[in-house]
């Protein structure tokens, strides 16, 4: 007995040493292996507009305007990085109120203090901070790149026709007052659409689909209907001049979406991993369903609609990518491929509207697709909590109504801001080309180079 005594007085400092580490959660710290990871999401996400998206469109129109279709691309990433910097990431990021942020990373300000220390999302908002296992650094550039590639998309559903300067402008000013406040609302802790209305769980994105694919739709709608028709539409030749830079370009996005969708898990984890599955399995059934319903519809599968349909279950899939299994993952690819055929094929010739490379027909219906079946398929384990067990993002008529509720949202928002900011570039350099520079082509008349 007195041994055993003996023996128990010596473990007690070593019980007492041990039980701080249980007793609370330790510091966070960064992680090399998330870090690594988001690094490399990061660079997957920016090749998807350069080169991805740029080829991609490029590919799908005529030669004389192919320079300035990829033009839009590389000026629109250039530019948007500043804006970003600026003030984009501190109007989307910063806890201010429930629509918008505040100015408090104005220029990055505030960035030199904590540089290697682990970011803190929604830092100072009780129950509501997100801790990450990166840098802001790292968190703040990935993030730019969705920011970039948002209004490129945009760009297809006016390929042809638009001044450049007009471009430049309206990037400018959609950027700041239509990505940035749903960018917020979305996923800002404090944005109105995370936290939910009435009484519904938050609207669950988990990379963009309200965000990035809706909001770039109903604004390319937009365009396209603000804009008119191309010369010549309905009449003249405009078949894509070289499909084969649009496969190439479609490949790279394929590739990149990884990057958009697993590192949006922002972490090397568990989660990462099943949205990269489900985003490759629903790219493949999209990318079949597309193939066989325009080979029932018109006698022959098209290379063009094969890659169309491998874009439309890539963008189907982003909102649910951190939500779904494998087997819901490969629905709504399905659905996304034949919904998206139907729609930039007979959709848009019963509306009568052009847009040009799209960008609604695929990122727009898509986007709601994906959006709205997340809400039937989220599955709860991937956002379950210590209070709430059975997760906070389940599939059901609650997660399913806060889905509607963030997809109406983002339409009109960023349909009427669209709109509103259309008039006013048109009002300050006018925003398209004349009827003559538009024939001659945008390579000539906007940038004096041409492909020979």
């Amino acid at each position: 007995m007195n041994t055993f005594l003996r023996r128990a007085a010596l473990a007690l400092p070593l019980i007492a040493m041990a039980l701080p580490a249980f007793a609370e959660d330790p510091a966070p710290k960064i992680d090399s292996g998330d870090t690594a990871w988001m690094l490399t999401s990061t660079a997957l996400v920016l090749l998807m507009t350069i080169p991805g998206l740029a080829l991609f469109y490029a590919g799908m129109v005529r030669k004389k305007n192919i320079l300035a279709t990829m033009m839009q691309s590389f000026a629109i990433t250039a530019l948007v990085t500043v804006i970003w910097m600026v003030a984009g990431y501190s109007l989307a990021f910063t806890n201010g109120n429930a629509y918008v942020g505040d100015l408090s990373r104005f220029f990055l300000n505030g960035f030199g203090a904590n540089w290697d220390k682990p970011f803190i999302l929604g830092a100072g908002l009780k129950d509501l901070e997100v801790v990450q296992t990166v840098p802001e650094s790292v968190f703040m550039m990935f993030q730019m790149t969705f920011a970039i590639i948002t209004p490129a998309l945009i760009a297809g559903a006016f390929a042809d026709r638009m001044k450049f300067s007009a471009l430049l402008i309206f990037v400018t000013l959609w950027s700041l007052l239509v990505y940035a406040p749903v960018a917020h609302w979305v996923w800002a802790p404090s944005g109105w659409l995370a936290a939910g209305v009435f009484g519904l769980p938050g609207a669950a994105d988990f990379a963009g689909g309200t965000v990035v694919h809706i909001n770039a739709g109903i604004a390319g709608l937009v365009c396209a209907l603000v804009l008119g028709k191309r010369v010549g539409y309905g009449h003249d030749n405009m078949a894509p001049f070289n499909v084969s830079l649009a496969v190439i370009g479609a490949s790279l996005l394929w590739v990149g979406w990884f990057g958009f969708n697993a590192g949006s898990a922002v972490a090397a984890n568990g989660r990462a991993g099943m949205a990269m599955t489900v985003t490759q399995i629903a790219t493949a059934g999209a990318a079949l369903a597309w193939t066989f319903a325009e080979w029932a519809a018109k006698g022959k599968p098209s290379v063009l609609g094969t890659i169309s349909g491998a874009v439309a279950g890539l963008v189907a899939i982003t909102p649910a990518s951190g939500f779904v299994l494998p087997g819901p993952g490969l629905i709504i690819g399905i659905v996304a491929g034949v919904v998206c055929f139907w729609s930039a094929t007979s959709l848009k010739h019963m509306l009568d509207y052009d847009d040009s490379l799209d960008a609604f027909g695929v990122h727009g219906v898509g986007g709601i697709i994906g959006a709205l079946l997340t809400g039937i398929f989220a599955f709860g384990p991937f956002t379950a909590t210590k209070d709430a067990p059975l997760g906070v993002n389940i599939g059901g008529l609650a997660q399913f109504e806060a889905q509607v509720i963030a997809v109406v949202a983002t339409l009109l928002w960023s349909g009427i801001l669209t709109f509103i900011i259309l008039k006013i570039v048109d009002a300050i350099v006018g925003l398209r080309v004349s009827e003559e520079e538009e024939r001659e082509g945008l390579d000539v008349v906007l940038h004096g180079e041409r492909i020979g």
